[in-house]
């Protein structure tokens, strides 16, 4: 395993997507391609922001969104379960777009969800779209959980806080080479602390640079692990241009 200043790239089309191994906070992680964190020592996969049923939020405030957002996360999702078969999955907040998310979700998404679950232990983390515990579907629900060196929740906490993983914010980074300039969603980790990329699928981001990210790294070791078309590319926080 590698820190987070000098992560390990694997690009073999034998063993899967691109993934990079991270320590954080003395734990080892698997940074996904498909944008899911797993926890090889505890069986755990990570998954952050969902933003199910942001279309039908939207739609219920009259504006007016393509409809197909939760259909393609949860084909995604489904994909990284079946990749990995985690024995615990952990959804890091803003599972839903809002509070009646849950409750409004057509059966033929429940069912996917459920089906999904089954075998597995599920935890819900609370997220501030969705601070509830999700109606009608199994799992825990929790404001953090703590699973080996390390502190799932939602949103970061403020100043130092070693072995945090949390989502909300969004991460992501852009990267400028030869006078081209690339924006990509990312995870972002200095090694005590790792911030994880939204997976829902109409979902937007922050750059590293953006004030909301001021304080949470030590921007001396902060690597963003670029999620590309194809792999990741993971980039120093201070060889970024632009």
């Amino acid at each position: 395993m590698h820190g987070a200043n000098a992560a390990l790239i694997t690009d073999s089309p034998a063993t899967g997507p691109v993934t990079v191994e991270l320590i954080v906070n003395e734990a080892a992680v698997v940074c996904d391609h498909a944008g899911v964190l797993w926890l090889p020592g505890s069986g755990a996969l990570v998954v952050s922001d969902l933003h199910l049923e942001k279309g039908a939020a939207f739609a219920r405030r009259g504006m007016l969104l393509p409809p197909y957002d939760t259909a393609a996360t949860l084909a995604r999702l489904a994909k990284a379960i079946a990749r990995y078969n985690p024995r615990l999955v952990i959804s890091l907040g803003d599972s839903f777009h809002d509070r009646t998310g849950s409750a409004h979700l057509p059966e033929c998404y429940r069912e996917q969800l459920q089906s999904l679950q089954q075998g597995r232990d599920w935890v819900w983390i609370e997220g501030n779209h969705d601070p509830d515990r999700p109606v009608g579907l199994e799992g825990s629900f929790c404001s953090e959980l703590h699973v080996e060196s390390l502190v799932f929740r939602h949103e970061p906490t403020s100043g130092a806080a070693d072995g945090e993983i949390a989502g909300h914010l969004h991460p992501a980074a852009r990267v400028v080479r030869r006078g081209k300039g690339v924006r990509r969603p990312c995870f972002a980790s200095d090694g005590k602390r790792l911030l994880m990329p939204a997976f829902g699928s109409t979902t937007g981001g922050l750059e590293l640079r953006h004030p909301a990210m001021r304080g949470l790294f030590n921007k001396s070791e902060l690597v963003a692990h670029l999620i590309g078309r194809e792999r990741i590319y993971s980039v120093a926080f201070n060889r970024m241009n632009g």
